[in-house]
Parts: structure tokens; sequence; C-alpha cells
């Protein structure tokens, strides 16, 4: 019984990070195509979720949680656009640094960690009701 638990357990901090990790792509995509409004502006930065491994005492499990919110320190991709006002003398505007293909194969990464841990958790739910129909 004390296994099932612990699993519940790990397999719900597994959710909650991966949980964090599409929101913070989720924001990434957004922010794809957003350039700066001014030319002393930045444009959006990427974001990356890192995890660490965390020791649950209460527990005697490792989990995982998010340590941060980084973000992504590679070059920004700079369009030709000498019409828009955040343009620098040559033409070209500073854009986000978000590859779509990347994200979207991040979401679908994560997508399938979170549908992992969710099936762990039903599968020992049902486990551990099916202990408790046995116990009565």
């Amino acid at each position: 019984m004390d296994d099932i638990l612990k699993t519940l357990n790990i397999s719900a901090a597994g959710m909650r990070a991966q949980g964090s990790r599409l929101k913070v792509i989720a924001e990434n995509l957004a922010n794809a195509n957003s350039l700066p409004q001014h030319a002393q502006d930045q444009p959006y930065r990427r974001r990356v979720v890192v995890f660490r491994d965390v020791l649950d005492r209460q527990l005697d499990v490792n989990t995982v949680k998010v340590q941060a919110v980084r973000t992504d320190p590679s070059p920004f991709v700079r369009r030709f656009e000498p019409a828009h006002p955040a343009a620098d003398a040559d033409g070209y505007v500073d854009a986000p640094n978000v590859k779509s293909l990347i994200e979207m194969a991040d979401m679908r990464e994560a997508e399938r960690s979170y549908e992992a841990n969710l099936s762990v958790i039903k599968t020992s739910r049902t486990m551990l009701f099916d202990t408790i129909d046995i116990l009565r």
C-alpha cells in the first residue's frame, strides 16, 4: 500500500512539472511572431524550464520539480523590415528567438510525459481500489 502512495506522489509531481513546461511552451508559441514596438526595445526571448530532482523526505522518494524558468541565450532572428518602427538603420528588426518547430516537438514530448504519468496514476488507483476490495 505504501508503494502505491509513493508511486502516486511521484507521478503527480511529474504531471505538475510537465504542466509547467506546457505553460511555458504555450507562452513561447504565443510570442513567436511578436516584434518590439520601438528600436530600443528587445523582442520576446524564448523561455525554457529547468527541472531538478527533489527528495521527498516524508515519503522517502525522489520527485521532479521545476527548478527555474530561464531565458534562452540564443541570438535573436533578424528580419528585414525597413518600414517597421523598431527597424535599425539597415532596416533590420530583431525578432524572438522562438522556433515554432522546436516548440511543437517540446510540446509533444511534454504531452507524452504528462500522459505517461497520468496512466501510472490511473493504474495505481485501480490497484489501490482492487486491494481495498480484496480486504473487505
